[in-house]
């Protein structure tokens, strides 16, 4: 089917004015959801709140997909924000299920597009084996209870799940859901069906984009096994990581500072915001510490708009409409 055209005409302002370090850094979000994915918010909303909480600079990074970039675009150029076209992509490493945040200043290439639309076919399978094994705990007709909860024919996730657990009376709440079985090692998740962390990392360089590891610190490794991680991820073409993701322990945030300079990883952020009412808004963060650490935005992919050479980088196809869930 014919992909629909949409121009990365945003610009960031001449170097500079961007702060050069990550400590004190305001108005960035490089990291939230929408409706296109597993967020409550529509694109438009997300940005409207984004813009009345002094947000400048921001990137839509919904679970493989750009559905929502076009909306959100347009609604970022009438309030004067800066969008960076992104996504959230799923892979596998070790048999340890890892997103990684694809930053694509030039949009998406045959082979992303192609990528996104493996990640799709991943996603469905997946959550039909999430619906078969919570049967088994008295979840009967999964995937239609799943579906309900999402309001929308966007493929299925994990919170979808949670929310359908909970209307049947078999865990209180979403958190207990997620920590009796959909949470990481649990019954319910299920990542098999992800591709391997190369390809992924491969997909996003294909399209001139940026790989950035997100939210490190909450795959439960040791730090000796995130050195691996990150190891692996540079061995691929990963250039980058999110040394904050919403709220983190201070230190551990500085230990992982030291282990960004060591990589010579740029450092990135965001809020993984998904919903209003919950303990994150857009652009709340633990602050950065300081640090050698270079901020994302000083990565030469993203020169031509961060120097402010051209308000307008071509034309970039966004993907057709891959929505998807959480995680």
């Amino acid at each position: 089917m014919p992909m629909p055209d949409c121009p990365t005409d945003f610009a960031l302002p001449a170097s500079d004015a961007l702060p050069a370090s990550l400590e004190g850094v305001a108005g960035w979000d490089l990291h939230m959801h929408s409706r296109a994915s597993d967020g409550a918010l529509t694109p438009t909303d997300l940005v409207d709140l984004c813009h009345a909480r002094g947000l400048t600079r921001i990137a839509l990074t919904d679970h493989d997909t750009l559905d929502g970039v076009t909306e959100a675009r347009e609604r970022c150029a009438a309030l004067g924000l800066q969008l960076i076209p992104a996504a959230e992509l799923s892979c596998q490493w070790r048999g340890i299920g890892i997103h990684i945040v694809a930053l694509l200043p030039q949009g998406v290439s045959a082979g992303l597009n192609a990528g996104l639309l493996q990640l799709a076919e991943a996603r469905t399978a997946r959550s039909r084996e999430i619906a078969h094994r919570l049967e088994k705990i008295g979840l009967d007709d999964g995937l239609a209870r799943a579906r309900r909860e999402a309001g929308s024919e966007r493929p299925l996730g994990r919170p979808d799940f949670a929310a359908a657990l909970v209307t049947a009376g078999l865990v209180p709440d979403r958190k207990t859901a997620f920590k009796r079985y959909l949470g990481a090692g649990k019954r319910g998740d299920v990542k098999t069906h992800w591709p391997a962390l190369e390809s992924v990392v491969g997909w996003i360089r294909d399209a001139g984009g940026v790989a950035v590891v997100a939210h490190p610190l909450r795959y439960g490794m040791t730090r000796r096994k995130r050195d691996l991680l990150f190891s692996a991820f540079i061995a691929a073409g990963g250039e980058a990581a999110e040394l904050v993701s919403g709220y983190q322990n201070p230190e551990l945030t500085r230990d992982l500072s030291r282990q960004l300079a060591f990589h010579g990883l740029y450092g990135s952020l965001g809020s993984d915001f998904h919903y209003p009412g919950g303990a994150l808004a857009p652009g709340t963060l633990t602050p950065p510490p300081r640090s050698h650490v270079v901020p994302i935005w000083r990565h030469p992919a993203l020169g031509p708009l961060i120097a402010g050479a051209s308000a307008a980088i071509g034309q970039a196809s966004i993907a057709p409409r891959l929505h998807h869930e959480r995680s």
